[in-house]
């Protein structure tokens, strides 16, 4: 098999020649001294498969070689070179420009520069291969057949084999940690560690010494001992950080140079520790938003956005709640040893009417406890706690911090919540997610309101 072609461009030749030998051994490398020189060779070369670029260059600088490369193949990865300090203008030209990663100059870590260009040629890889059959078989853990979960699945079955980055994200309860499982389980590190870390429930310090470990010594009430972080124990494994929005603005900044130098020093110590894992972070919030507000690291996020998945939540699959609710309810009848064998067709259209604000952690629960107290083998709607057979008028609508408070004096909770959802769409322009989203219910709540309302 022919050896995938990068282009290397730098108007410096030592620095142009020492990244072609590198490269060399697993890539057929082109190089090119300027930006015009490197255009005519994406021109003539239809099968270079990524490009390396410096960003000040005579005649046309890499920015301009990057706008014009994008225009002629939109598909192309490139990789901005800059000067230690210009770390803005690369992230200016990934998210004006179409730059798929950067790195700093001078390159002093040509093994982790060498994982960054692979990640780059799996992503590509990964978004020109072909989709999957409309029926995908569930990776292990998972149950259900609706569409939004069958693009999952596919999903998860093209990235696995890869090491790509993956970031998933998704409302809490959607099932983001078995996503990371099953990128494990299917691909070539299985046989190596799955490293979970709860990112929300540590300090940003206790989580410091949790990821990177730290030396004898370090802490005056700690054992004499040191101790090895997630890092080093994840090695030829997956670490997964869970709630990776949550980490303080200093531990993105540690978080990044993990990343990109694939190394990391223990608290306490200096020497350089290299480490091998592939990386999965999930979130229930909105990164590119947090990013945009300055609440994220923009270099961060692009860097773990190499592979992006979204969790539908419950209400989006609502097929898959009749096959979710009968294997909890095989799982825990087994687990308590009881004789619950079926759930009543009352019981079960009053689960699929229920709108699941925990989505499918809520259902799990929900199934669990009428298992534990039921009475007979068949579940039926007296067995359903109260705030599904009988939900309070107004308890879809919680709002989120950045909904406005609106006055309800003199209205029933009925009509309080009718003109919140209301207001709430006018203010959007009719759009129902976006109104959702600023209420902090589903959309699939405001349809059915509505549709309550006889109102379009």
């Amino acid at each position: 098999m022919a050896k995938p072609k990068i282009l290397i461009v730098d108007d410096e030749k030592a620095l142009r020649d020492t990244l072609a030998r590198w490269f060399a051994p697993k890539y057929d490398c082109l190089t090119a001294a300027d930006g015009e020189e490197a255009l005519k060779l994406v021109e003539s070369n239809p099968e270079i498969a990524l490009a390396i670029t410096d960003e000040k260059m005579p005649r046309m600088t890499g920015s301009e070689f990057l706008r014009e490369a994008k225009k002629l193949r939109p598909d192309l990865p490139i990789i901005m070179l800059t000067a230690y300090g210009s770390v803005e203008l690369a992230v200016s030209a990934m998210r004006n420009g179409g730059a798929d990663d950067f790195r700093q100059k001078p390159i002093t870590d040509l093994k982790a520069f060498d994982n960054a260009v692979a990640a780059m040629l799996e992503k590509r890889a990964f978004a020109k291969s072909p989709d999957a059959p409309a029926s995908v078989k569930p990776p292990s853990g998972f149950t259900g057949k609706s569409p939004a979960m069958e693009k999952i699945y596919a999903l998860v079955r093209k990235a696995a084999p890869s090491s790509a980055t993956v970031l998933v994200e998704g409302p809490s309860g959607t099932g983001k940690e078995l996503v990371a499982r099953a990128l494990h389980d299917l691909s070539p590190r299985a046989k190596g560690p799955f490293i979970a870390v709860e990112c929300a429930a540590l300090s940003s310090d206790l989580l410091e010494s949790e990821l990177f470990g730290y030396e004898p010594g370090t802490f005056t009430n700690q054992l004499a001992q040191g101790k090895k972080g997630k890092f080093e124990s994840a090695n030829g494994g997956t670490l997964f950080l869970d709630e990776i929005g949550e980490i303080s603005e200093v531990m993105q900044v540690k978080l990044l140079r993990a990343l990109e130098s694939r190394s990391i020093q223990r608290v306490g110590g200096t020497k350089t520790i290299p480490v091998d894992f592939r990386l999965v972070a999930a979130t229930n919030k909105d990164l590119r938003l947090m990013t945009a507000r300055g609440d994220f690291r923009e270099d961060l996020y692009y860097r773990l956005n190499v592979i992006s998945m979204k969790m539908p939540p419950l209400d989006e699959r609502v097929g898959d709640i009749k096959l979710l609710a009968n294997h909890f309810l095989k799982e825990y009848s087994k687990a308590n040893g009881n004789t619950v064998t079926a759930i009543a067709p009352e019981a079960m259209k009053a689960l699929e009417n229920y709108s699941w604000p925990g989505n499918v952690r809520e259902l799990r629960n929900v199934i669990e406890r009428m298992v534990v107290l039921a009475g007979s083998s068949t579940l039926t709607i007296a067995d359903l706690p109260e705030e599904i057979t009988n939900p309070h008028p107004a308890a879809a609508i919680q709002p989120s911090p950045a909904a406005t408070a609106l006055p309800t004096t003199g209205d029933s909770l009925a009509e309080a919540e009718k003109r919140q959802i209301l207001e709430a769409l006018e203010k959007c322009g009719g759009n129902k997610s976006k109104a959702a989203e600023m209420l902090g219910i589903s959309r699939r709540t405001i349809l059915r309101k509505l549709t309550l309302w006889n109102l379009q």
